[in-house]
């Protein structure tokens, strides 16, 4: 395929399983994530072409600077996945959820997207090509009740993709999200399982999407020869999403 990627949340659950397809693919993979000691075995895994940079995501200085040296040693930047993102608390009711929980929420799920995507767009625009995905969530659609942060940072994460596909559609650049319903995923294995049953019942095909359904999307959405769609939320939701 002979791109190259930043993917971010790359040391486990939807994050790895891109990175892993992107790499498999033959896509040179810079891997962001704040674990250390997964993000090293990652890297040995994947092999060559693949490069570790530990990194938080909410400082938006630093996040600057890995991009940097990404763009340096890559020599470009092809392609962005911002798939780093917590629930925080669940389970929880708007009067009862502190507000330091929705704002830490909100820094890693929002706000981490957006530093990276600040930064890699210069490199992008120097090409005329690009291509950047956002995982979001069908909660940023429907709203999870008791999931106050996740829910509202997912629909920002929805309307910022919205926005910066218009705004970057006549310069080869395309911005899409991949909302997901239940991923089976280290995540949603420490969710209460109230929570994970609430959210399964409500999916058609009555079961967990698998991470290598996630990825073989995702990898779509990011090659070359998606060129025509832009601003748009692909649906990965065992058909619970209706629109």
């Amino acid at each position: 395929m002979n791109q190259t990627a930043i993917v971010t949340g790359a040391a486990s659950g939807i994050g790895l399983a891109i990175a892993r397809r992107l790499s498999k693919d033959g896509t040179a993979v810079a891997l962001l994530d704040l674990n250390a000691d997964k993000l090293r075995d990652v890297a040995a895994e994947l092999g060559n072409g693949a490069i570790a940079y530990l990194l938080d995501l909410t400082q938006s200085d630093a996040v600057g600077g890995v991009i940097s040296q990404i763009g340096e040693q890559f020599g470009r930047i092809d392609v962005l996945v911002n798939a780093a993102g917590i629930t925080g608390l669940t389970q929880t009711p708007t009067h009862e959820m502190p507000l330091a929980e929705v704002q830490r929420v909100f820094a890693i799920n929002f706000w981490g997207a957006l530093h990276t995507t600040q930064a890699v767009l210069p490199y992008m625009l120097a090409r005329n090509y690009g291509r950047i995905l956002h995982i979001a969530s069908i909660a940023g659609k429907e709203g999870n009740p008791g999931m106050l942060g996740y829910s509202a940072s997912k629909a920002a994460v929805i309307g910022m993709t919205k926005a910066q596909g218009k705004e970057y559609a006549e310069t080869g650049i395309t911005v899409n999200a991949l909302a997901p319903a239940v991923i089976r995923t280290p995540l949603v294995d420490a969710l209460p399982d109230a929570q994970v049953t609430y959210m399964t019942d409500r999916i058609p095909m009555k079961r967990c999407g698998t991470l290598a359904e996630v990825a073989d999307v995702a990898a779509f959405i990011v090659s070359p020869g998606n060129s025509f769609t832009t601003g748009f939320c692909y649906d990965l939701s065992g058909g619970r999403a209706t629109y």
